[in-house]
């Protein structure tokens, strides 16, 4: 004799003033899946408009495929304008009915409209975006402010050996990679200015062009976007994985603070870091832009340091380290803001990582352009 919990499953069906009554028994399970989906067409061939009260109470086992049939039955009906309600005294079955909620409903067809309505539909969302954006980074601000403070305040909790590891990785080993393309994009810049002041015997002047265009700006924006690619990506990463193994739960529940402990040593690391880098960039820019012009050019060594020195003054050589500290700031904050705001999947990571270098290049670019604007207005 068959246990209950194998049981072929039933269906009694009665007509209860108007009203479709269906109690359901034996077990519901994957096993039976045949015998139930013959009973869910018999049941839905019976429906009326008055619509059905299907009871579970007697199902001595259900599980995830019952669950889903009988959802899936429930769902169809009810686009048909059908009531199906499903009830049982049975706790388990009620929460599994709930978690199991049909996921293969046909999409509703979404209305059609202009394109101009798109347009608008899609700036509004961008807008309320970055809105969004800028409350919980102003929100995010003030709690990085309020760990650095911590920190001050009590330098106990200051990390050293965290912080220096990650001056290693930002500085140290970040340096090769940023002398390299500075130095190549110094020699691009100092070639098409030679070749452009050629033709009005100019050539000379290539040195003030690359001298101040790589001091002002190139040195600091092209090292800026390197560390917000390489360890802006790695902060998020990091602090990513962190928050999808419920570490920073785990530091929380030891009464540690995830922003004294992860954010503020990473931050003040790019603060220390990335002045240094745009200074290593500046002397790799102009070494390639005197190849260059020792080569193509024909301007002497000497002679492009000398006219160097006539032209450069401590103001342009101070502009782009004064740049520097703000725009590591805005780099490490955005990176643990999305860091931060990982999910539990791959997916989530992964979409929080692009983020970080699309917005942190983003603001480096704006930064610089409000200090660009900053500098013209003191004629500094």
């Amino acid at each position: 004799m068959a246990s209950l919990d194998t049981a072929e499953p039933q269906a009694a069906i009665r007509d209860d003033a108007g009203t479709l009554a269906v109690a359901l028994t034996g077990s519901w399970s994957a096993d039976r899946a045949p015998r139930i989906e013959e009973l869910v067409t018999e049941i839905s061939e019976r429906l009326t408009q008055s619509g059905a009260r299907v009871d579970l109470s007697e199902v001595t086992r259900l599980d995830t495929l019952g669950a889903y049939v009988l959802n899936r039955l429930k769902s169809r009906q009810k686009r048909n304008g059908i009531e199906v309600e499903l009830v049982s005294r049975r706790p388990e079955h009620g929460i599994l009915l709930a978690e199991v909620q049909l996921h293969d409903e046909d999409p509703p067809k979404s209305r059609r409209h202009f394109g101009i309505v798109d347009v608008l539909v899609d700036i509004g969302e961008g807008v309320v975006r970055f809105g969004r954006d800028m409350v919980g980074g102003a929100m995010f601000l003030g709690e990085v402010v309020v760990g650095s403070a911590s920190v001050v305040l009590g330098p106990r909790k200051f990390r050293g050996p965290s912080l220096v590891n990650q001056i290693e990785l930002i500085a140290f080993n970040g340096a090769p990679i940023i002398m390299l393309i500075s130095f190549l994009v110094g020699c691009i810049v100092a070639q098409q200015g030679i070749f452009q002041l050629q033709q009005f015997g100019a050539s000379a002047f290539v040195v003030n062009l690359t001298g101040i265009l790589i001091l002002r700006e190139l040195a600091v924006l092209l090292t800026s976007i390197m560390i917000a690619g390489r360890s802006g990506s790695a902060f998020t990463a990091e602090i990513g994985s962190m928050k999808m193994r419920e570490e920073i739960d785990a530091l929380r529940v030891m009464g540690l603070d995830p922003i004294e402990v992860l954010v503020v040593p990473r931050i003040l690391a790019l603060i220390i870091s990335l002045p240094i880098l745009t200074f290593i960039s500046a002397m790799a820019g102009l070494v390639g832009a005197g190849l260059v012009s020792w080569l193509y050019g024909g301007i002497g060594v000497d002679t492009f340091l000398a006219r160097l020195q006539s032209v450069i003054t401590w103001k342009h050589f101070a502009v782009g380290l004064i740049k520097a500290p703000f725009m590591a700031f805005v780099i490490g904050l955005i990176a643990s803001i999305e860091g931060l705001a990982v999910k539990g999947s791959a997916e989530s990571l992964g979409r929080q990582v692009t983020a970080s270098v699309v917005k942190a290049i983003f603001m480096v670019i704006v930064v610089d352009g409000l200090f660009a604007m900053f500098f013209a207005s003191i004629e500094f």
